[in-house]
């Protein structure tokens, strides 16, 4: 499969009710927030999981779609893979590499193909040095950042309750009283992250192609259909919104086009409880010359 050929921004929104997109571990599971401005937050990382937990889903392990990063899954283990492929032991990696000076490339490649998260977000394959067993570094073409949400959350702290014990002791100690417990939920946000595509390095590097990239977009319009939970409550991806170069390298900076796309909370709205409290709107008219908008959802 040939490499695309364009750049490409894009912008998701997605939106929680009653639930916790993305809790803090460090803060009690928290769900994440900016404590200057109250802007909640979701990390790239966690966009990046729900993306990799759909295409595992929908793929099921095809040659070419498989998952590197995924549960209860070493990564020496796909490390060794790439091994065993070009014939090395993985013991003597390091000496290997010594003869063959295209090794590494031949490693790499090995990875892209078979990996699709590698071809699409790239990885650090460098888990275990002290055993040679070192596949390298594979910048990935697809990078997306933090989202935030549009307006200030307020997370809420939820009492809940347990009737049962767990243990015939824990029931006599305790003499059938309710056990307590907390979660948090955010009653309603909307979110905005943004993303990069870069065709150069999907060219010189991973070879990530148009159909990677329909199934990118197919992943982020579903990764929370496949994904819901008692935590994360009600989320839904509501648009995703494209901007499409003509060039490899682009015709214009992300930051001109994301500046045109704008979600607002209508006038008469005082506390958002839906998406439907908001105005999202893209200035079309203003687009750089060579770029055109795609809006999914």
């Amino acid at each position: 499969m040939d490499a695309i050929k364009n750049r490409y921004e894009f912008v998701i929104l997605f939106d929680v009710e009653n639930g916790n997109p993305n809790g803090d571990p460090d803060a009690g599971n928290m769900p994440r927030i900016d404590p200057e401005t109250g802007y909640g937050l979701v990390t790239d990382v966690c966009l990046k999981r729900k993306i990799r937990n759909y295409v595992e889903t929908v793929k099921e392990g095809a040659p070419g779609y498989r998952i590197y990063v995924k549960d209860n899954v070493p990564l020496n283990r796909s490390d060794a893979e790439a091994c065993t492929y070009v014939g090395v032991d993985p013991a003597k990696l390091k000496e290997a590499k010594k003869k063959d000076g295209n090794l590494d490339e031949k490693i790499r490649d090995f990875m892209c193909s078979n990996f699709f998260d590698i071809r699409t977000f790239g990885a650090v394959m460098t888990t275990f040095v002290t055993g040679s067993l070192n596949c390298g570094q594979v910048r990935g073409p697809v990078q997306i950042g933090f989202a935030r949400s549009v307006d200030p959350i307020i997370p809420q702290e939820v009492t809940i309750t347990r009737v049962t014990f767990t243990t015939e002791k824990e029931a006599e100690t305790k003499n059938g009283n309710t056990q307590m417990g907390r979660k948090y939920i955010v009653p309603y946000g909307l979110y905005r992250a943004e993303g990069f595509i870069s065709a150069n390095l999907a060219r010189k590097t991973t070879g990530f192609s148009e159909e990677d990239l329909e199934l990118l977009w197919q992943a982020i319009l579903n990764m929370f259909e496949l994904d819901h939970s008692a935590a994360r409550g009600k989320m839904s991806v509501r648009e995703l919104i494209v901007f499409r170069h003509d060039s490899e390298l682009g015709n214009a900076p992300a930051y001109k086009l994301f500046d045109l796309v704008k979600a607002q909370r209508k006038p008469d709205v005082v506390t958002p409880r839906a998406y439907s409290d908001y105005q999202v709107s893209v200035d079309e008219e203003k687009l750089p010359s060579g770029v055109t908008c795609i809006r999914m959802g």
